[in-house]
């Protein structure tokens, strides 16, 4: 498996960037692109950008703390690589962090978002939940609440779910989790902003599946079928953040560890009373 963090900073300037409208309702955009190598696709995201400041947040270090806590946790998902980069956007050169993906997608799958399959394919005033138990996914979205918990993902819309259909051999999968970066303190510029933040507030997200709450996600998975994932443990805090001691401040760590560790522990006590 490649590393998930390259330090050495990479000339990427060669690559070209498309906007992608934020759909959190925040200013300013973020901007993608990709390259072809041996015939495979590999995706690259930058933090959020606009034309004055450049590229500026933390959503690209979030991808890679999200994926590590994922596996921890043994959840399923996409694997993303932070790179250190030199890149060229709008004619003007800056030194960032971006996250890479390969393609989740076989060559011979279409992907649609789960928001439009829904869409097509929903049994009259049935909602999204109830169809997705229908459809068998039951298990990936009790896993998906559960780790947008966790992260304070506030972004969970119904294009960062995404159906992948193989028509010719009738078969229909859901993409691995993927996209977790506006969470967290993802809008945090600074560590007097990093101190205004409560780690256990129930902030308005954004849910496709479920509500605007993530405490009131939890609720909706039942008592039996509780994700039954690898509990995180203090230990886990060094796998966490392994060599981001050079991007993040120490009392950005630090409160990244209060907000999943006490979000964690919030969790066990939710499983433990009901």
């Amino acid at each position: 498996m490649k590393k998930d963090l390259i330090l050495d900073r990479q000339d990427l300037r060669y690559l070209e960037w498309s906007r992608i409208r934020r759909s959190s309702g925040t200013a300013g955009s973020f901007l993608k692109s990709f390259r072809t190598e041996k015939g495979k696709k590999q995706y690259f995201k930058l933090s959020n950008y606009d034309t004055v400041r450049g590229v500026t947040g933390h959503e690209c270090v979030n991808e890679l703390i999200a994926d590590r806590l994922l596996t921890i946790l043994g959840i399923k998902h996409l694997h993303y690589q932070l790179i250190h980069a030199l890149i060229l956007v709008n004619g003007k050169e800056q030194e960032t962090w971006l996250c890479a993906s390969d393609d989740f997608k076989n060559s011979n799958e279409s992907k649609t978002a789960l928001d439009v399959f829904f869409q097509l394919e929903k049994e009259e005033d049935e909602i999204p939940l109830e169809f997705c138990i229908r459809m068998g996914w039951e298990s990936y979205i009790y896993e998906m609440l559960l780790v947008d918990f966790l992260i304070l993902n506030r972004d969970r819309h119904g294009a960062n779910i995404e159906i992948l259909r193989d028509r010719s051999a009738r078969s229909i999968r859901l993409a691995p989790l993927f996209d977790h970066g506006i969470s967290m303190f993802f809008q945090c510029k600074n560590d007097a902003a990093l101190d205004r933040e409560d780690v256990m507030e129930d902030k308005r997200i954004q849910s496709f599946v479920g509500t605007d709450s993530a405490y009131e996600n939890l609720k909706l998975i039942p008592k039996e079928k509780m994700p039954e994932v690898r509990p995180l443990q203090q230990a886990d805090r060094q796998i966490l953040f392994a060599g981001l001691e050079q991007i993040l401040s120490q009392k950005h760590l630090d409160k990244l560890w209060e907000l999943l560790w006490k979000r964690w522990s919030y969790y066990e006590d939710f499983c433990d009373k009901r």
